[in-house]
């Protein structure tokens, strides 16, 4: 009975763990806002920077499962390559170290005036920020009132000879290792796990002299385990993601199993344990937190310099290219796992920035028949024709999945900014599709003079190279996206159209009067020239939306798009 209860006492102080560890993790990215994923954006154009971003992240949200998870979002959207993802998994690796450092200062005594504090000001307090840092302070009381209930439990038992029996085994490198990952998937956390091993460390601290459960000596191999272990949670959030994005989860994994392998070997070959160990003598709690400390810096300093060859390693793993195959529709950046709840915590930005990414490869797209459309009036034959079809129905298919796509995103709770940039983007892929259709349209008319064996004049040959050059030159505006006078650039590429068409309408009628343009050609030519107009209109239209969409994200999307490395 006495075992029962005190294995009921230690679940009970593990899951008051563990949902304290959500608790100050939940408060303190409430606090941060979608402030620190703008860093984790911005702040990770060379490798330094990079590890310094994922450590302080990571530190600051208390997760480091959360952050890569983030990253893999990021490079699904665009916003990261792998080189800058792998240096903010390398330091969310170090931020992760925080909750091990706390906990082994063991502050116990002052813990439940935390929790009450903490306690008091989410109940009383008005303004949502109190609230979150009132739930930030309960969370770290209750860690460490967990940390007092899974040590009293474990404490009757910490010189038992069947637990230090099977601890002692812990020395075995691939057992203790085999250990810490089964642990840390069971638990969900490695700063968690490590909690647990130093729980049980104070525990046997207080047991008899000579009679220690657990020392750094056994711990080592399970904590490097726990590193391992950690990945499996980013390796599933990479499953049906893009394939850059499963090779920035498993960086994760080869930068800890890589790790791994070399302080294992280095323990087997040096005193590591006690090196470590002359660093808090005495204190085994805090040697495992130092330990923990030293293997995910090391780690990082050793392997830092092969950033180039991790990225090369997991390209041969997953090889291929997200280049389109012939005849395939796919979306490039927008994934069903980015459906998924445990995809939400990579935040909006991720989201926005991925349609925002999808609609500009359908604007390309759309753009590009245009071109080759008018370019069928000069020069039409049926393989122009089938590609600009192939290219329509692709441009179809691109329309329907964006909109579903931004119809999920709406059935969420948005903020007001985040739902006007949908209800934008919405507008943009509206337009884009009716600028396929014009293209359609202006394909069909090629094929008309061709059936009747008509042909336009040489004036009207050179009008339909100038509607080529405006429409592209606008198009790169819109496709380009850089600056702040975008609106007002295609406004005047618009009004440019307006006039070139007012213009050319007032040739056709005096080629006309003269008899150079044929009847039946003028007037399909007319035709042409209402839906030239037309899609200047549109192009105007998605300037304006364009407006509504973050710079921020924009931003990001182009340089993603223009950095090969970081």
């Amino acid at each position: 009975m006495e075992l029962f209860t005190s294995i009921l006492a230690l679940l009970s102080g593990l899951a008051i763990f563990m949902y304290s560890m959500k608790m100050t993790s939940g408060g303190l990215e409430a606090v941060a806002g979608n402030k620190l994923k703008g860093v984790l954006q911005k702040l990770t154009d060379n490798r330094l920077k990079g590890v310094g971003v994922g450590a302080g992240v990571t530190a600051l949200i208390q997760s480091s499962t959360a952050v890569t998870v983030m990253v893999i979002g990021f490079v699904n959207a665009g916003l990261l390559n792998l080189h800058q993802a792998l240096w903010v998994i390398m330091g969310a690796n170090i931020g992760t170290n925080i909750t091990s450092q706390l906990i082994a200062f063991d502050i116990g005594e002052f813990a439940p005036i935390l929790a009450v504090v903490g306690v008091f000001v989410v109940i009383f307090a008005r303004n949502k920020k109190f609230k979150n840092v009132g739930e930030i302070v309960t969370g770290l009381g209750f860690i460490f009132i967990s940390m007092n209930i899974m040590k009293d439990a474990m404490q009757p038992y910490a010189g038992d000879p069947r637990l230090t029996g099977l601890l002692s085994r812990m020395d075995n490198p691939l057992l203790g290792i085999l250990v810490g990952i089964i642990f840390v998937n069971i638990i969900s956390s490695s700063a968690a796990s490590v909690g647990v091993l130093q729980a049980l460390a104070m525990a046997s601290a207080g047991a008899a002299a000579g009679a220690g459960a657990i020392d750094l000596e056994h711990a080592m191999y399970i904590i490097m385990g726990f590193n391992i272990g950690t990945c499996v949670t980013a390796l599933l959030s990479s499953i049906g993601t893009t394939k850059m994005a499963a090779r920035a989860a498993l960086m994760h994994l080869f930068f800890n199993v890589i790790g791994t392998l070399i302080f294992t070997v280095a323990a087997l070959v040096l005193p590591v344990a006690h090196w470590v160990e002359l660093l808090s003598p005495n204190d085994v709690a805090r040697q495992l937190a130092n330990f923990h400390l030293v293997f995910n810096v090391v780690g990082t300093l050793i392997l830092l310099p092969a950033g180039d060859l991790i990225v090369k390693l997991v390209n041969i793993c997953i090889p291929g290219d997200e280049a389109e195959k012939e005849g395939q529709h796919y979306l490039k950046y927008l994934t069903p796992a980015m459906l998924r709840p445990d995809f939400q915590i990579a935040g909006s930005g991720v989201y926005i920035t991925a349609v925002t990414n999808e609609v500009k490869r359908m604007l390309d797209k759309a753009v590009e028949n245009v071109s080759r459309s008018l370019g069928a009036v000069l020069d039409n034959n049926d393989k122009v024709q089938e590609e600009i079809n192939e290219q329509e129905e692709y441009v179809d298919y691109l329309n329907k999945e964006i909109s579903y796509y931004i119809s999920h995103s709406l059935t969420q709770e948005l903020t007001e900014e985040d739902a006007l940039t949908y209800s934008a983007l919405f507008k943009i892929t509206g337009n884009i599709e009716r600028m396929g259709d014009h293209a359609t349209n202006i394909a069909g008319y090629a094929n008309r003079l061709q059936d009747k064996g008509l042909a336009l004049s040489d004036y009207a040959r050179a009008e339909v190279e100038s509607m080529i050059d405006i429409i592209e030159k606008t198009a790169k505006i819109l496709s380009h996206n850089d600056g702040d006078d975008i609106h007002v650039r295609v406004a005047k590429a618009e009004q440019k159209i307006d006039d070139m068409t007012d213009q050319y309408r007032y040739n056709q009628l005096e080629r006309m009067k003269t008899g150079v343009c044929n009847g039946e050609a003028c007037v399909i030519y007319s035709e042409m020239l209402t839906d030239f107009e037309r899609l200047g209109d549109h192009m105007l239209n998605i300037a304006e939306a364009q407006e509504r969409v973050p710079e921020t994200v924009t931003a990001s999307a182009r340089k993603s798009r223009n950095e090969k490395k970081a």
